[in-house]
């Protein structure tokens, strides 16, 4: 019996493999969209670092009987440049932003607030440790808190206008929140 090199029978498993993932992502709701395991359940307990003078997020700010968004961002995120004018428009319009700058140095993080403008109510720094904890992925990520202290939504990636208008805002709404819609640009 011939013997069939490995080299005949690789390539065309490989590109099963690759094929059967590509078809399972089709199947899915929302491919961008990872689950979160604490939707619905209590925001993860806040410990941060002081960043700089900034007013310091602490525990009890999350669990204010009031509609909320944790941002987790950072200096050297390319996507949280691009929902930054965004976040600025919301904050004056009177939604309640607080900051986890993700990994972080302290006078980077400093320094692009101040030059990009503070949405953010209070804030502080995170090593990696709170990231952990609210199951972050990546940078952007915003989660909607409700009144009680409850994670309604998990939102990776830039907050746009479509993404606001479509994904968070609907969520803020859910949890009794007011939220206005952004316009396109």
């Amino acid at each position: 019996m011939a013997r069939v090199s490995p080299l005949l029978v690789v390539p065309p498993v490989i590109f099963l493999a690759i094929a059967g993932m590509f078809m399972w992502g089709l199947g899915r709701e929302n491919p961008n969209e990872l689950p979160s395991v604490l939707q619905g359940k209590e925001a993860p307990k806040i410990q941060l670092e002081k960043l700089g003078d900034m007013p310091l997020l602490t525990d009890e700010m999350i669990r204010r009987p009031e509609v909320k968004l944790v941002n987790f961002w950072a200096s050297w995120c390319v996507s949280c440049r691009v929902e930054h004018p965004n976040l600025m428009k919301l904050s004056k319009m009177g939604l309640i932003f607080y900051g986890i700058d993700y990994k972080d140095k302290p006078k980077d993080g400093l320094g692009y607030l101040r030059r990009k403008g503070n949405p953010y109510r209070a804030l502080g720094a995170d090593s990696g440790r709170q990231a952990i904890d609210f199951g972050v992925y990546g940078v952007p990520e915003t989660f909607v808190i409700d009144a009680r202290g409850k994670i309604i939504l998990r939102f990776p990636g830039p907050i746009t206008a479509r993404s606001w208008n479509e994904t968070v805002r609907p969520a803020i709404l859910k949890a009794g929140g007011q939220a206005p819609e952004l316009p396109e640009n």
